[in-house]
């Protein structure tokens, strides 16, 4: 630590201690291999390339013009598309960029309502998305919590939006993107799909790919992807100098080449037998957990899940989302409190969790660790506030960890 800033460096460690001995079973997170970490953390970060590729306003880009090319190749490739932009810092930010090539502010937008499993991004009041254009919710029904797709379309015909959003941050169903399409050309909208959570899961085709049906795919390149924290643009090439237009320099300045690096090296990764055979292990693996979970009691929001997470309703268990937030992560499990369909409760407070097989099959966990982790899970939440257990637990998850080392074997912890 000589020469460097202690306090800073000293958080960074425990950070590095935390997600390697935690379970993280939060559906949005994942780890970045060391490829990954090594490119994110280079000089690129250091250059200036406001622009596109061989379109640049500043001098000295010829490697980043090359680097940049790789990634969108790789992403047009991979996802079967015409055009990729691979700029956007963010997955709302890929979404901000298609609604402003797209759209023109008070136009009317029709997006899954953030309470039944939607994006602060696909019309929430307090976002960019609900603040500039008439945003109008679509949601699941009552009886078996997943998508009506005749209700759809009767909001569709009677509120004729300009665009329609399709996609989740916290749906655990196949979506079926051709009927989303036909709802679609039926009211003249175009239709944009916001695969941020499935993008891994299309990658490897193990659901419907969205490509086909869409005029616009909106990702972040995280989450199931696997890797760095970012966003991107997928078009027909009809869109391609509107969207590019949109992004740069309509709503970023300069990219981040470091980040656009490590994309190019995630789509790579993506590209593998042995990135499908991961995909297919996070649905094993969700669907395991979500089994044993349920055979302990707990509702399962729709009865099950398609993809790599899963929702659970505490209702019946006393308890709020927070709450078991809290004496989860005090366990060193970490999942996220979530609103569930037509919950009573408050964003902040929640009836439900939202629960994800991602970065614990990284790890190499399978099935059986998934029983394990059920089993850690529900002895907590029967004893919520038993700080006894919350420490006993703690001790058996990192010794799970352990078992399963990760960033340990490049780092000294």
């Amino acid at each position: 630590m000589d020469g460097k800033d202690r306090p800073v460096f000293d958080l960074l460690k425990r950070e590095l201690e935390r997600e390697e001995y935690s379970l993280i079973l939060i559906a949005s997170e994942n780890y970045v291999d060391e490829e990954i970490l090594e490119v994110q953390g280079c000089v690129l970060t250091n250059k200036y390339a406001e622009g596109y590729p061989s379109k640049r306003y500043y001098s000295g880009c010829e490697f980043l013009d090359q680097i940049e090319n790789i990634a969108i190749e790789r992403a047009k490739t991979l996802f079967q598309a015409e055009h990729a932009n691979v700029q956007p810092h963010s997955g709302s930010a890929a979404n901000m960029a298609v609604f402003y090539a797209a759209l023109n502010v008070g136009d009317k937008i029709l997006g899954m309502d953030i309470a039944h499993g939607g994006h602060l991004t696909h019309g929430a009041r307090v976002s960019f998305s609900g603040k500039f254009y008439q945003a109008v919710g679509y949601h699941v029904r009552k009886d078996n919590e997943m998508l009506d797709y005749d209700e759809i379309r009767r909001i569709a015909l009677a509120e004729k939006p300009k665009m329609i959003i399709a996609g989740a941050s916290a749906y655990p169903r196949l979506i079926d993107f051709k009927k989303f399409r036909e709802i679609a050309d039926e009211v003249g909208a175009y239709l944009t799909v916001d695969m941020a959570h499935i993008a891994g899961l299309v990658a490897a085709r193990f659901h419907p790919d969205p490509v086909e049906y869409s005029h616009f795919v909106t990702t972040t390149t995280h989450k199931t992807l696997r890797g760095p924290r970012g966003g991107m643009i997928l078009c027909k090439k009809e869109f391609a100098r509107a969207i590019d237009s949109a992004v740069f320099p309509g709503i970023q300045g300069g990219p981040l080449m470091h980040v656009i690096a490590a994309k190019a090296v995630a789509l790579g990764q993506a590209m593998t037998d042995s990135f499908k055979d991961y995909q297919q292990q996070i649905i094993k693996n969700a669907q395991r957990l979500c089994s044993a979970l349920e055979k302990k009691g707990y509702r399962i929001v729709s009865g099950g899940t398609d993809n790599h997470l899963f929702m659970v309703d505490l209702t019946d268990k006393g308890l709020t989302g927070k709450e078991a937030q809290e004496s989860l992560e005090a366990s060193g499990i970490m999942i996220n409190k979530n609103l569930i369909p037509f919950d009573t409760k408050s964003p902040n407070v929640t009836s439900g969790i939202r629960v994800g097989t991602p970065a614990v099959t990284t790890r190499g966990m399978k099935e059986g660790e998934m029983d394990l982790i059920a089993d850690l899970i529900d002895a907590v939440l029967q004893r919520p506030a038993d700080e006894a257990l919350q420490s006993a637990t703690r001790e058996r998850v990192k010794g799970l960890c352990k078992s399963f080392p990760f960033y340990s074997r490049i780092y000294d912890l």
